[in-house]
């Protein structure tokens, strides 16, 4: 947390306390990246193994966003944080619910995929939905990187991939709206493969909030709805 130049706290428990939450935001995150991970597999490489530790994955990922939750309430009720440390706190609260919905979206994938395990053909779009779930894994893990480094141009760098992963997300969506029109009797099986493409597009979508709470804590401006994101001067 250099770059921020947080304060040295009178109480050492305080500045463990900040340390503690950075920490444990990361370890979460990347539970969330191993639940794409394995989202993928069930999905592309139709291993129907993964899905137990989906499951399982699950039940640590809503239980890190309860502990953490609660870790920053106490920060906020008991230190009264300002300047820096509250941002910090602020972002990691709001973070959390961009953490744990990225792992809902990555469980309706599995859950899918589960569905798809069995059908036969579609084997362009399996290889397009691969290429979609791995930009979105990369971004999280981008995400992640410039939150633990506090790096603004890592940052945005991220950002800017969405717009490949929404670019591959329209041209998946063409491939199976037209599959429809085609073949009508497909239809339930490449709904299932939409829904799939949506919640990877949708995971993109959460990646870039997570970058914009980095940039808030780099820049100590909410840059959401701003234009600040483009650049690091004003609005665009």
């Amino acid at each position: 947390m250099d770059r921020l130049h947080l304060s040295q706290h009178i109480s050492r428990q305080f500045n463990s306390e900040i340390e503690d939450v950075r920490r444990q935001v990361l370890a979460m995150g990347g539970i969330v990246e191993e639940q794409i991970s394995a989202a993928v597999r069930v999905l592309v490489a139709r291993e129907a193994g993964a899905l137990g530790e989906i499951r399982e994955r699950e039940q640590r990922i809503n239980a890190a966003e309860l502990a953490i939750d609660e870790q920053c309430a106490f920060i906020l009720a008991r230190r009264q944080p300002a300047a820096s440390d509250l941002r910090l706190v602020l972002a990691v609260m709001k973070m959390l619910a961009d953490l744990e919905r990225i792992g809902d979206e990555a469980k309706r994938i599995a859950r899918l995929g589960e569905r798809l395990l069995h059908e036969e053909g579609g084997a362009d779009v399996t290889s397009a939905l691969a290429e979609l779930g791995h930009c979105a894994r990369d971004m999280l893990r981008g995400a992640l990187d410039a939150f633990a480094r506090l790096d603004e141009q890592l940052a945005l760098d991220v950002m800017h991939r969405d717009r490949r992963l929404d670019g591959s997300y329209r041209t998946v969506t063409e491939t199976l709206v037209a599959r429809m029109q085609r073949e009508p009797e497909q239809i339930p099986i490449e709904l299932d493969r939409l829904w799939c493409a949506r919640s990877f597009e949708r995971i993109g979508d959460r990646c870039k909030n997570l970058c914009e709470f980095v940039l808030y804590l780099v820049r100590g401006k909410d840059v959401r709805h701003s234009g600040l994101a483009k650049g690091s001067g004003t609005p665009g």
